[in-house]
């Protein structure tokens, strides 16, 4: 009596222990939750920006190899590409921009009707030097109204914030982004490059790229559009930030306490999304129930006893499912498994098979060596049957020396292939007993599936007919029940 008294002084002091320590834990847990969701949400977000750049980025691909294959597209066929990749995506402008050796400087600005300018020192488009290569912005889509004539001609290769990003789209041969510049449509944001190369020339090196290249297709992209795609994605308390380069580009300046951070792949540039949740959890409930912990001693010691009864209950029907000995499932938790893989394949109009099997004189190792002899030999045949079957089979020993395998989502062709290389696994396993003959089985195969309104038992009588069916002929073999035909037919042995 005294022993179960100090016994249960220490369990209560344990449990308002546990009470103040779970309370730290709730806390913690709440904090892990916490942060797994903002770190959801800045993940959803940034996905969401990435998937729709992505598409841009893609469809410019698509424009770059319409005009590779047309190799001189025209202004009206641009004006129809172009405004496409505008209108239905986060595109601010897309463009082609042309490569005009000098020598054919003249004619260029004669049949477009441009001249190929540059920006001077002030930022203000002026006549472009002599240089061996012009790179003009030749066709130009905008939703900007106006702002798409006064870029045409502009020799993208004179600016420095543009042509290193140009040349690597070409050495590279994919899409290559700028970083943050002011956009030549208005508007601060990226430049994204494709190159374009003559079609059907090699382009396996970079000196062959450069020598095949007749242009690029472009497209801007605006950062507040960019940033808009993520944002909406959250909820409207949630802070966002979007980063390049460890740089701000959108969002409230400074560093968010306690952010998480997801990444936006745009071409070959990576930004930044850091988003900051205020819905962080209240650390005054855990104190509460921390103080609280000793006069709740009680109520937790019933939560722990009937924690304890479930588990008991647990243990109880893993041992009412899993036989002890094969440590295969048990005839009731057997029947369970495959009437629920026999209403999946009505659902889902799949056959599968259930396989029984019989060991052929197994009495008479139980008589000539012993019943321990015969249960070792019971746990070696079960672990063959785990090696010649799937993870999602379903293995069962039904009693004695009685197994049964069901095989979900199988055709009838497979469920012998696997009969067969049963029957052939058990007899060639060598028992670990070497005074121990080998024992060869019996298998008998039914087909559900082909007839819905087939029930559990039919199955399980049909395989048992095939079964002794074997058995009947000599055993160390399978037979397959067909029910068309009302027979049994054996199907060779390979």
């Amino acid at each position: 009596m005294r022993l179960r008294y100090w016994i249960g002084i220490c369990a209560v002091l344990v449990v308002g222990t546990g009470a103040v320590v779970g309370s730290i834990l709730a806390y913690k847990h709440d904090e892990r939750e916490f942060h797994a969701r903002q770190q959801e949400e800045a993940g959803r977000a940034a996905r969401a920006a990435e998937s729709v750049g992505a598409l841009s980025v893609g469809e410019l691909a698509a424009a770059g190899a319409f005009i590779k294959a047309d190799g001189n597209v025209s202004k009206h066929e641009f004006a129809v590409i172009g405004q496409s990749l505008v209108n239905e995506n986060v595109l601010h402008a897309a463009a082609f921009i042309d490569v005009v050796p000098l020598a054919e400087r003249a004619a260029y600005e004669r049949e477009q009707g441009i001249p190929i300018v540059e920006r001077g020192p002030d930022g203000n488009l002026v006549k472009a030097k002599r240089r061996p290569i012009y790179y003009p912005l030749t066709y130009v889509a905008s939703n900007a109204e106006g702002a798409a004539g006064s870029a045409l001609g502009f020799d993208v290769g004179t600016d420095p914030a543009r042509a290193p990003y140009l040349m690597k789209a070409v050495d590279d041969g994919r899409a290559t982004a700028t970083g943050v510049i002011p956009l030549l449509l208005g508007g601060s944001g990226i430049n994204v490059y494709r190159a374009v190369y003559r079609d059907g020339a090699p382009n396996e090196t970079v000196a062959q790229r450069r020598r095949a290249l007749i242009g690029f297709a472009a497209g801007s992209f605006l950062l507040k559009d960019l940033a808009q795609t993520a944002i909406t994605t959250l909820p409207n308390d949630v802070t966002a930030q979007l980063d390049v380069a460890n740089r701000t580009v959108v969002g409230p300046k400074g560093e968010l306490e306690d952010p998480a951070q997801a990444r936006i792949q745009i071409a070959d540039r990576t930004w930044v999304l850091v988003v900051h949740d205020p819905d962080r959890p209240d650390v005054s409930i855990p104190i509460l129930f921390g103080a609280a912990g000793l006069a709740m001693a009680a109520v937790l010691g019933s939560l722990i006893w009937v924690l304890s009864r479930e588990e008991r209950m647990r243990k109880l029907q893993r041992e009412a499912d899993e036989d002890s000995l094969s440590g295969l499932r048990t005839r009731r938790r057997f029947e369970q498994e495959v009437r629920a893989a026999m209403a999946r394949s009505r659902r889902d109009g799949t056959t599968g098979a259930l396989l029984m099997l019989d060991l052929d004189n197994f009495k008479s190792v139980n008589d000539s060596y012993g019943h321990p002899a015969g249960d070792k030999l019971i746990e070696e045949v079960a672990e063959v049957l785990r090696r010649r079957t799937r993870e999602g089979d379903v293995l069962g020993r039904l009693g004695g020396d009685e197994f049964a395998i069901g095989l979900p989502s199988c055709r009838p062709d497979e469920a012998s292939v696997v009969a067969e290389a049963i029957v052939t696994a058990i007899r060639e396993h060598a028992p670990a007993d070497p005074e121990i003959d080998s024992v060869t089985v019996s298998v008998g195969v039914a087909v559900f599936g082909i007839d819905p309104l087939m029930s559990y038992a039919t199955l399980v009588s049909e395989a048992d007919t095939a079964m002794y069916a074997a058995k009947d002929a000599g055993g160390d073999d399978f037979r397959v029940f067909h029910p068309d035909a009302i027979q049994v037919t054996a199907p060779g042995r390979s």
